[in-house]
């Protein structure tokens, strides 16, 4: 099931972040860029000291102990959140009249 949701996350693109239980370590802001086997290939950048260096690592599929990804995020702070008004108008959700058949 795992190596399915890996699948996935390659085929999506999206930002995750790998826990690798053998080396007892978070991979943050990495990006699954291909499957082959039980080898999955993963991508991120570190920023130490002035240096951001670009990694790409192949990890065995049993090592991966957990992925997780963002869903949301909100500024903290004060701030005006944006209500859908502010919304172009044809991504704007309007209610429906009472009268209105769904059909």
């Amino acid at each position: 099931m795992l190596h399915r949701k890996i699948y996935q996350l390659c085929c999506d693109g999206r930002e995750v972040c790998v826990f690798l239980r053998d080396q007892q370590r978070w991979i943050e802001r990495a990006r699954i860029v291909d499957i082959e086997g039980d080898l999955v290939t993963i991508r991120y950048e570190t920023d130490e000291e002035d240096e951001i260096s670009s990694w790409e690592e192949m990890v065995r599929l049993e090592s991966i102990g957990s992925v997780t990804q963002k869903l949301a995020s909100v500024p903290r702070g004060n701030f005006e959140p944006l209500v859908s008004e502010d919304c172009p108008e044809a991504e704007q959700i309007r209610p429906r009249s009472p009268d209105s058949n769904p059909d």
